[in-house]
């Protein structure tokens, strides 16, 4: 038998009908999850609104004995509530209601993997705290908040770390409980961390077991390890504890993660 070859050129005939790329799948998805959280009135009241809310009122009203340079304790604060609400909560809600609808499912039978799933929701989130973060930043500058560069650069770096360990326990809370348990479970651990983290606003008059404590939920975690980033320092328990939350939260998700 002779091999048998096709006498058109590759090319000749359109459409010719091919998988994506790789790079093209998670761009586009990106791009969709990215339009779906910024279209979200919620996820906008989490993400830009409370954040702002809190960095004026904090920095602006007389509130607790925070010194005569209070922002520059309010912004790390602000800045991992914001990381925070849309890494975790927003995140957590989001996939829960997707999986709810059959959104998730619907998206299992077409050419994009599971991982350019997760990947580009993830990436998603990246962008919207970039964008937070740069936000806040202008906000703080211009009610006299000044770091240094390399504040500035640590603090970016303990930003994508505190937000790559949120992302992570948001995908493991959206991925295993049902969308309503999501929902009261994911706002009601919100408060509870947001309670613990603003703890750092007075961290200097704690007992030394509290701060302990504190520092070992991620929130805490991040808010310490945040103000000192911004202040030049590296806070090296603040890392190990965001990174062993991370790492657990994202091996238990690739584990229990559904889909439906």
């Amino acid at each position: 038998m002779t091999e048998t070859t096709s006498r058109f050129l590759p090319g000749t005939f359109a459409p010719g009908p091919r998988p994506a790329s790789r790079a093209t799948m998670l761009t586009a998805q990106t791009g969709l999850e990215l339009k779906l959280l910024l279209r979200n009135g919620e996820q906008l009241l989490l993400t830009m609104f409370i954040p702002i809310t809190l960095l004026i009122g904090l920095t602006l009203l007389p509130f607790g004995e925070l010194g005569e340079h209070r922002v520059e304790k309010v912004v790390p604060m602000v800045m991992m509530t914001a990381v925070m609400s849309t890494a975790f909560t927003g995140q957590a809600i989001a996939v829960g209601f997707d999986r709810r609808y059959g959104a998730l499912k619907r998206l299992g039978a077409t050419p994009l993997p599971r991982w350019g799933v997760i990947a580009g929701k993830c990436a998603a989130v990246l962008i919207v705290v970039v964008l937070q973060a740069m936000l806040l930043g202008a906000i703080g500058a211009a009610l006299g908040w000044r770091p240094g560069l390399g504040g500035l650069a640590l603090g970016a770096l303990v930003i994508a770390l505190g937000t790559a360990t949120f992302a992570a326990m948001g995908l493991l809370l959206g991925g295993t409980l049902k969308a309503e348990a999501v929902l009261a479970l994911a706002n009601i651990l919100w408060f509870i961390m947001l309670g613990v983290a603003s703890l750092v606003l007075v961290g200097d008059s704690l007992p030394t077991a509290v701060t302990v404590l504190v520092r070992l939920v991620p929130s805490g975690a991040l808010a310490f390890a945040l103000e000192a980033a911004l202040s030049g320092a590296v806070d090296w328990f603040g890392v190990a504890v965001l990174a062993v939350w991370g790492m657990v939260c994202g091996w238990l998700a690739t584990r229990l993660f559904r889909f439906s």
